[in-house]
């Protein structure tokens, strides 16, 4: 005895179906994301929406942060100066040479810088620079100068306070003691405290004015020392690259 079309229409429908539902069920779902793959997905989502602190490349902040590098140069008196400025690892390592105009001397310098203390807007960071400092001896503006070559080392304090989103006070303590090395007994000494104000102007430039006094003791040869004012201006302009 034959089927029925209607019957033949029927069973052909739940085998379409059937077949239909297997095949749902044997393909392979997509795997969960790992949490490796979270993480990475949400550190590119942050970077995206935040973009860095561009405010400082002279002085200001008191360390770079991390990957960022600056270059930077100034005028004032008694000397001018340019220097790189590279964060890394929580330190800041610079470079920087220097010319003293009044004693027609030389300095080339490598300086770190580590962040010791932050709390709300106020940051401090001490420094080391070591370098080596050639001194013509000329007397046209400064008549107590001398010449030699000189090893340079500089303890030092920046303190860096964020008064505004464009603007960050500073404090600056440098203490650059120079040791002769063709004249052993050769020695210079400054003590040098002040200030200044680094200001964002915009397209990752940032300008610095700043001014130190201190005292300032010499002596070419032994039982020759003396002691004067010392003292320094800066005006100078940096940009971050990156």
């Amino acid at each position: 005895m034959t089927r029925s079309a209607p019957s033949r229409l029927l069973v052909s429908a739940l085998l379409l179906a059937s077949l239909e539902s297997f095949g749902q069920e044997s393909a392979p779902a997509s795997p969960a994301p790992t949490g490796e793959q979270r993480v990475t997905r949400s550190d590119a989502a942050r970077s995206e929406g935040v973009e860095q602190d561009p405010l400082g490349a002279v002085v200001a902040p008191a360390t770079l942060p991390d990957g960022t590098t600056a270059l930077y140069g100034y005028v004032g008196a008694p000397e001018l100066g340019v220097g790189f400025r590279q964060g890394i690892a929580g330190f800041e390592l610079e470079a920087r040479g220097k010319l003293q105009w009044f004693q027609l001397s030389a300095a080339l310098e490598l300086a770190v810088r580590r962040k010791v203390y932050e709390r709300g807007p106020l940051a401090l960071a001490p420094t080391l620079g070591l370098g080596v400092v050639l001194n013509s001896g000329a007397t046209y503006m400064d008549e107590d100068n001398f010449s030699g070559v000189l090893l340079r080392v500089t303890p030092g304090l920046v303190a860096a306070y964020r008064v505004a989103d464009t603007v960050s006070l500073l404090g600056l303590v440098d203490l650059p003691l120079d040791i002769g090395l063709s004249r052993e007994k050769a020695r210079r000494f400054q003590a040098l405290g002040g200030g200044g104000v680094e200001v964002y102007l915009g397209s990752n430039l940032s300008v610095l004015a700043a001014g130190q006094v201190g005292l300032e003791t010499f002596r070419e040869r032994p039982g020759e020392g003396q002691t004067r004012l010392g003292w320094a201006t800066k005006l100078g302009l940096g940009a971050r690259l990156f």
